[in-house]
Order: C-alpha cells, then sequence, then structure tokens
C-alpha cells in the first residue's frame, strides 16, 4: 500500500486529506524467474470494428480496448472503486477549489518526445474547450483550467469545490500528445486516423496496421515502466473481428485466437469451465443493469405508475433464468453492495407484485377493461447487440402483462439504440453501465437536470439539493450519509430501476498466463498492464 497525504484548505481550517492508493498487483506466473519480452503474438477477439481513434470522444468498447493501449490514464481503479496510480503518482487537493497531480518522470511518446505535465494539462483544457462527446468531457462540469506548474505537476482550478472531480477525471480521462493533437484542431473533430505518419502511443503498444472489418495489429513499445521489467512481453497484440461471441468461443475453442475481450454470455461460463485449454477469468463488476422511465410521458410523470411498473417485474426470475445466478440484487438501489461504505441495506428490492401494480395502477387513475388490462402502453428499447438484457426485457414484457401492462418491445442495432437514447425516444429504457465507481459523480450525471446519463428526465429540488451538496462534502462520513438520503428518494420514486450488479467473466487460452484482472469489461483482462504482462507458458 502507499499512502498518500495532501492539505486540503477550506475557508480557514486545514484539515488532512488522506488518499490510499494500492499499487497493483503482481501478475501471477506459472514459470520461476520473471518472464522476458519474446516475439510472441497475443490474438484477441472482439465483435466490434473501432469507430474512432481518438481516444478523447465517446467510444464504443474496441475503441476504448485498442486505443487505452496507447493513451494512458492518470488513475487506475481497484475492484471496490478505489483509485490506484498509473501515470499519475501523487493527487489530492491543495485546497477546496483546486486539485493537483503529480506524474511519473519516465514515460516517453513513441516517437521520443517526453511525456510531462504540459500534455497533461492541455488535453484538460482541450477536453473543457471543444467538449467532445463521451464520459471525460460529462466529469467536467465543476472544471474550470488546468496549468503545468512544473514538468510533472498539474494543478487544476475549479468553478466551485468537488470532492470527487480529481479522482474521476484522473481515471476516465486520456491522455494525448499535445504536439501530434493540437495541430488536428479541435480535439471533439481530430480523427487520429494515423494518417500523418502512423499513430504516437505512450502506452505498452502502438497501432500500427489496419484492415477494417478484420483486425487491428499493435506492436510492443520497448520503454512502459508500468509493467515488471519495464518492456511489454508480447511483441504484438492482434484484435481480430467475429460476428458475436458464439464465433468469437469457436475461434478461441480452436486456438485461433488466445482470448476473447467481450465478456462471456451466462450460459457459456460453465461448458467453459470445464473444456481443457481455456481458463475463465471472474472480473468485479463495478456497474449495473437497470430500466428508467421517462418523465416527460404523461403517464411514467406519475409515481404510482412508474412504482406499479418497478412491481412487475419478477427480479429473481431474471437474475436466476437470465443470468444463470451469477447476479446480484442491489436492493434496487444505485449504491450497489460492491461500494461497501455507501451501501445501505435499509433500501430493499421492489417486490415482484403484481397484485400491488394493479393498485397502483388504479390509485394512478387508471381503470382495467374487461380483459384486466389498462389502457396504457409503454414501449422500451434496448440493444438487439445486448444478448442478456434483449432476454431479461422480454420477461420484463411478460410480467407486466399479469400486471395488466402493456410494453411494446422494440430492440435496435446498437447506434438506433444510441441514437433513440440520446433524443429521448423510448417510454423505458432498458441498459447497463460499464463502471458506477463515484456515488457523487454517478448521481450527478443520472439525476441532476442536464446529466449526460439522465434518462429518466427527472428534476427533483430536494434530490437536486442533496447531490450538490454532496459534491462539496469532503468529509467522508457526512457525504455517505447525504448520498444514503439521496438513493432512498431515487428508491421510493423509482427515478431509476436498477435490476442487479454482476461480476463477469472473461476466458483465455491456457496456453497464456500472467493477466491481471481490473474490474468492469472496459479493463478486465485487457487493460494495459495486463496486456503488457501477460505470457506464453513454456511448452
Amino acid at each position: 500500500m502507499r499512502r498518500r497525504i495532501v492539505s486540503l484548505v477550506g475557508g480557514a481550517a486545514i484539515a488532512a486529506l488522506a488518499l490510499t492508493a494500492c499499487a497493483p498487483q503482481a501478475p501471477e506466473n506459472t514459470s520461476s524467474g520473471s518472464p522476458e519480452a519474446g516475439s510472441d503474438t497475443l490474438t484477441i477477439a472482439t465483435t466490434t470494428d473501432v469507430v474512432n481513434y481518438n481516444p478523447l470522444i465517446g467510444n464504443s468498447r474496441s475503441d476504448y480496448w485498442i486505443t487505452n493501449l496507447m493513451y494512458p490514464h492518470l488513475l487506475s481503479i481497484g475492484d471496490d472503486g478505489s483509485k490506484e496510480p498509473q501515470l499519475a503518482e501523487e493527487w489530492g487537493y491543495v485546497d477546496d477549489t483546486t486539485g493537483f497531480y503529480e506524474i511519473r518522470d519516465d514515460m516517453t511518446w513513441s516517437d521520443g518526445e517526453k511525456l510531462t505535465a504540459e500534455d497533461v494539462a492541455y488535453t484538460m483544457n482541450a477536453v473543457k474547450q471543444d467538449k467532445p462527446s463521451g464520459t471525460f468531457y460529462g466529469q467536467m462540469a465543476n472544471f474550470e483550467s488546468a496549468t503545468a506548474v512544473s514538468d510533472t505537476r498539474i494543478e487544476i482550478k475549479l468553478t466551485q469545490p468537488d470532492s470527487s472531480i480529481v479522482e474521476e477525471i484522473g481515471f476516465w480521462g486520456n491522455v494525448v500528445p499535445q504536439h501530434v493533437f493540437e495541430p488536428g484542431g479541435s480535439v471533439a473533430e481530430f480523427a487520429n486516423d494515423g494518417g500523418d505518419g502512423g499513430w504516437v502511443s505512450a502506452g505498452p503498444f502502438k497501432l500500427t496496421k489496419v484492415q477494417v472489418g478484420q483486425s487491428y495489429t499493435l506492436e510492443r513499445m520497448e520503454n512502459y515502466p508500468l509493467v515488471e521489467g519495464g518492456t511489454p512481453i508480447p511483441a504484438q497484440v492482434v484484435y481480430r473481428v467475429f460476428p458475436d461471441v458464439n464465433t468469437e468461443i469457436l475461434a478461441l475453442k480452436s486456438g485461433e485466437v488466445d482470448a476473447i475481450a467481450n465478456s462471456l454470455p451466462p450460459s457459456q461460463v460453465e461448458q467453459l469451465r470445464t473444456t481443457d485449454g481455456i481458463e475463465v477469468v471472474e472480473v468485479t463488476g463495478l456497474g449495473y443493469a437497470h430500466m428508467t422511465y421517462n418523465m416527460t410521458q404523461p403517464d411514467l410523470a406519475k409515481t404510482e405508475v412508474r412504482q406499479a411498473l418497478a412491481h412487475a417485474a419478477d427480479y429473481e426470475a431474471i437474475r436466476n433464468v437470465v443470468l444463470q445466478g451469477q447476479a446480484v440484487s442491489t436492493g434496487s438501489s444505485p449504491l450497489m453492495p460492491v461500494l461497501a461504505n455507501y451501501y445501505d441495506d435499509s433500501i430493499t428490492e421492489y417486490e415482484y407484485d403484481p397484485a400491488l401494480s394493479r393498485q397502483l395502477m388504479e390509485k394512478a387513475g387508471y381503470k382495467a377493461d374487461s380483459s384486466g388490462n389498462f389502457p396504457v402502453s409503454f414501449r422500451l428499447i434496448y440493444s438487439l447487440q445486448d444478448p442478456v438484457t434483449s432476454q431479461w426485457a422480454q420477461l420484463v414484457k411478460d410480467g407486466a402483462a399479469e400486471a395488466g401492462i402493456t410494453i411494446e418491445l422494440q430492440g435496435t442495432e446498437r447506434n438506433t439504440y444510441l441514437a433513440q437514447t440520446n433524443d429521448g425516444d423510448y417510454d423505458i429504457y432498458a441498459g447497463n453501465f460499464a463502471i458506477m465507481d463515484d456515488p457523487v459523480t454517478n448521481f450527478t450525471l443520472s439525476y441532476l437536470p442536464g446529466g449526460a446519463i439522465n434518462y429518466t428526465l427527472v428534476d427533483d429540488p430536494e434530490l437536486n439539493t442533496l447531490i450538490q451538496e454532496a459534491s462539496v462534502t469532503f468529509d467522508e462520513t457526512e457525504k455517505i450519509r447525504i448520498m444514503r438520503e439521496a438513493a432512498k428518494i431515487v428508491h421510493d420514486e423509482v427515478y431509476d430501476n436498477v435490476m442487479y450488479t454482476q461480476n463477469l467473466y472473461v476466458a483465455h487460452s491456457s496456453d497464456w498466463t500472467g493477466f491481471l484482472s481490473k474490474p468492469s469489461e472496459l479493463l478486465s483482462i485487457v487493460n494495459p498492464v495486463s496486456l503488457a504482462s501477460a505470457n506464453k507458458v513454456a511448452q
């Protein structure tokens, strides 16, 4: 463990704020001694092509997996959501409107340029100015500017106190090379397609060859100090594109690929556990699956209707049948059990009770017809590329029918689904988030007016006040109390229907070892340090 002590000044009072950062666990190796850089190629399966090579723009999973290998983050993450060092070695607050990062001094870009605090400050300021779509910009509501005060220290000015922003933008934001991106103009529009002499990397690998629809080849960088020995072990990482996860699994079984980046369908986990030559790795889940109800729709603006829908879903059946028992309840709360300090077990899951749903609909002023059906119908959208959600959406429809409520399912391909989500073109949204790591930030984005993922389109003054109060509260005990109160409002008013959280499972060939698992499908065993540490078992 490494302990970070920084000073936090609030008014005339000075308090010590301790930030504990855990060094990443050393990867496991089956051979004696430390493996050395070799000539092996690690081939990984994915189901999507790269859409954006610019890591500052909202990404698909393949975008994230590949650009993550080239553009470092200031911070990494632990299984409990706590932040850990990556490019930054220290971080915290100088005072309540000034944050800082102290970065490593041994990182260089692949073209020989030194990676310095100037790159970090440029990246943050450019994202704030140019507003690229994506999570990075979504975290910067209270960010004003960043300044490189030395080659290794960045200080950020805030428009108001924000007790989460230092860790959140440190984790979510990649750092890009100023000397490459600045000449390209707006970072919201810069393609970074490698057209001007190829890509520049400060990660363990650099993209060198693209065959759209087929593969993406990344070559090893000789200097990567975040991995033991300072040099990645595989000579190449190749991402190969397959049409679906079932085809990926066949390719893994045949030895065509060495690992699958996507998480496994729950129905495949036990079968692959017992398949010779394949290892299944459990990955801590920091996200959740949920439904939200569009409150601009007059029927869904009524609390009783949202409550009726919440009590018309059989969550236990969804977790047991669709998830094969590989998911757990959050108590219908956005504060998940994995966030142990914040989790409140007094908030309990909505009981599946169609009779109660009917009572709530009648209380809301609706009368069932002779067939027992109420005169309402709601359109539920989901992505056809998400097989798990596609399955449980049908169970949600069936449960609602038992309560006399009609749900029309509308599954579409992912880009259409995302466009519908952005336009508010739905009655019910069904989906999931990969990482919900910081309660205050999550609530800010999910429930404040204008929040990037406020899919209920809620604007509750009492809830707004609690979230804003928590964001300027640096005392952890008080922040937990406030967030638990906010979570109870979200639960009772059904501003979000959180259905389950689950650990995920990924698979790789037993010919390879040394992977280092990180939470969520975005990181899992395909995070930069993990792939740089992976090594082929001596035959």
